[in-house]
């Protein structure tokens, strides 16, 4: 039955997402199981890890500093918008040493830094650690605080809580 079926669970949600996006009937239900079937077998091939989270109080105190600075970029993000650039503000790219080596760990990282308006994951260097990130605004000291909060903020918590 695992060979067949390696992810039940899986599964049965795609054919549930299957279901939802094109109304049932006989016909949807059938091609949404293959095509679930076709997923769980190519998921199998992929062959994850299993996450090992170390620390799960750190994961609620990573979601809440997550939330907090997505609240803090959006208001200066839509202050940028309706305001204008300050004199000074400029984009550009920043290289940080990670001290995170954990696949989901680096992953984790990569939703945070995409999803907080004003910056974005440009790209990962697995030989050295290091990553460049794009963001909207420098500010005053060349990316530095910017360098810091990934490293120490983000960077040091996802390497308690995976690694």
């Amino acid at each position: 039955m695992s060979r067949f079926l390696p992810h039940p669970l899986l599964f049965l949600a795609l054919i549930l997402f299957w279901l939802l996006l094109n109304g049932f009937s006989l016909g949807h239900l059938l091609l949404g199981a293959a095509v679930a079937l076709v997923a769980g077998q190519a998921m199998a091939a992929l062959v994850p890890h299993r996450p090992r989270i170390r620390r799960w109080d750190l994961v609620v105190l990573l979601a809440l500093r997550f939330a907090a600075d997505v609240a803090r970029s959006n208001a200066a993000v839509a202050r940028q918008i309706v305001v204008g650039r300050r004199p000074g503000q400029r984009p550009g790219f920043v290289e940080v040493d990670l001290p995170v080596r954990d696949p989901l760990a680096l992953a984790t990282l990569a939703v945070v830094l995409t999803s907080t308006p004003g910056t974005a994951w440009m790209d990962y260097n697995a030989a050295s650690g290091r990553l460049l990130i794009h963001a909207l605004d420098l500010g005053d000291d060349d990316g530095e605080e910017l360098r810091l909060l990934v490293r120490d903020r983000y960077g040091a918590m996802l390497r308690e809580i995976f690694e």
